[in-house]
């Protein structure tokens, strides 16, 4: 039977309609708003599982169950709250209950990350290990874990590796703390290092670029075509966070010694094979074993992973 998926990332809404073994029957994607409030963000998500279901030639309502892959937190009841990157999502709203009123069928929300790097476990990148880490690279930097053949939580909020400490006292990060890997490698910290640098009079054409693309905050496209433009800046800061994730995503395996590593998200799976080397490298200088390092590969599902995970958790108890 059919199943619904939505992956809610901060500057897109990933939807599939997914079969059996994972394949993709309809999708669709449509910009995470960047104002209102969470009530605005839950319509764009059903519009977009609705755009996918009817390109499966189904209603939402004739599936099995839509799975969501959210950031923040999401209790058990699918009520997601801290989740910092969307508009105006302060405090806690009822996701699951309001899409479902939506959508006609039942839902259950899951961490974004998480859903995600199950995906690539069980279908993807990940399928030769039993141990991975999953490391999303995109708007924030975020984390799954697979251990022994089972996904860990920890109490609900495993995973959190864009929030790995890698200098003390560092950069601000989104969270408000400071020296976070996401300060260094996550999109959104990454523009905002842009814009102060360009505003002291450093030259670049990143905001050049993304305004001719229509685009209101730098996406992954933008910083591709600005390192095609030769442009210094981009590349300094693609490679701060590149040093920043090899660091970070060191530190985690040092502590838990996963097989793999699987780098996805939307700058994952753009600059992953680019800066392979790079990446591998700087973990190398900081790996306790240097010897006998993870396995490091980029997410095989590409965009549609996290929906595809988010699916998974459709009719699911």
């Amino acid at each position: 039977m059919l199943r619904g998926g939505i992956d809610l990332g901060g500057t897109k809404i990933q939807a599939a309609v997914v079969g059996p073994r994972g394949a993709v029957r309809g999708e669709a994607r449509v910009p995470t708003p960047t104002t209102g409030g969470p009530a605005d963000v839950a319509r764009e998500m059903a519009a977009a599982l609705s755009e996918s279901a009817a390109q499966a030639g189904v209603a939402p309502s004739e599936l099995l169950g839509v799975g969501v892959g959210a950031p923040g937190d999401a209790d058990p009841d699918g009520v997601v709250s801290a989740a910092s990157n969307l508009p105006g999502w302060s405090g806690a709203y009822p996701l699951a209950k309001e899409l479902s009123e939506l959508l006609g069928t039942s839902v259950r929300v899951g961490g974004d990350v998480q859903v995600a790097t199950e995906a690539e476990f069980r279908l993807g990148a990940g399928k030769p290990y039993r141990s991975i880490l999953g490391v999303f690279w995109g708007t924030g930097v975020g984390g799954g874990m697979i251990l022994d053949g089972k996904p860990w939580t920890g109490r609900g909020n495993a995973g959190e590796i864009g929030h790995t400490v890698i200098e003390r006292g560092g950069a601000r990060c989104p969270c408000g703390r400071r020296g976070c890997m996401e300060a260094y490698a996550g999109r959104s910290a990454m523009q905002a290092e842009a814009e102060h640098r360009h505003k002291k009079g450093e030259k670049t054409d990143l905001f050049k670029i993304m305004r001719k693309r229509g685009n209101d905050r730098l996406k992954s496209g933008d910083w591709e075509r600005a390192l095609e433009h030769g442009d210094k800046l981009a590349a300094e800061l693609i490679d701060r966070a590149v040093k920043a994730l090899g660091t970070g995503v060191a530190s985690a395996v040092n502590l838990v010694d996963v097989e793999g590593v699987i780098l996805g998200g939307g700058m994952g799976i753009r600059f992953g094979e680019r800066y392979m080397g790079d990446l591998r490298k700087e973990m190398g200088k900081h790996l306790f074993v240097d010897d006998r390092p993870p396995a490091v590969e980029v997410a095989a599902l590409g965009d549609l992973g996290g929906a595809i995970g988010a699916s998974l958790l459709a009719g699911s108890r």
